[in-house]
């Protein structure tokens, strides 16, 4: 059986730092977006605007949670309960669940993106708000894939789903 636990101390870093960083970047474009939302009332409809609202929660959540994960699994990726499998694998899925619907959202809202040629207002905004929600999910996908993966290989070894991403 191939040991996978130096991969996994490697890519945990990895992967968390990419969500955190794409979050941010999501962060600072809904952030924006709904300050001039607020600010204007310029919005394309109240679909954009409150789906960009909560794109700019799913991005709060995401950074201050996996900013969490990504600092206690630095300080011990082995043991505890926070580092568990379960406990990634809970937080992956209520993760997943937002940007999903957050990125479908706005897919939706903006029939899956704008033509700029058209000027609308804040149309590259919008259209980097899509396709960064995006992206975040695609790592969050990752990370939710890889957390099940080593799921089945914690209680293949015993230790259940209470074990470690790494033994």
């Amino acid at each position: 059986m191939v040991d996978f636990d130096r991969h996994v101390r490697r890519g945990h870093p990895v992967i968390f730092g990419f969500i955190i960083l794409f979050s941010i970047i999501e962060l600072a474009i809904s952030a924006w977006l709904v300050s001039r939302f607020n600010l204007r009332h310029d919005y394309l409809s109240i679909d954009v605007r409150d789906r960009t609202r909560f794109l700019l929660f799913t991005s709060c959540w995401t950074i201050f949670f996996s900013l969490f994960y990504f600092a206690l699994f630095l300080h011990s990726p082995s043991g505890g309960i926070m580092t568990s499998i379960v406990s990634h694998a809970a937080f992956l899925i209520i993760t997943w669940i937002f940007w999903t619907a957050g990125a479908a959202a706005i897919t939706a809202a903006l029939g899956g993106g704008l033509n700029c040629d058209a000027h609308f207002t804040y149309c590259g905004q919008l259209n980097a708000l899509e396709g960064f929600s995006w992206v975040v999910w695609i790592f969050v996908t990752f990370a939710l894939l890889v957390v099940f993966l080593r799921g089945i290989a914690a209680s293949r070894r015993g230790d259940g789903f209470r074990g470690g991403l790494v033994a």
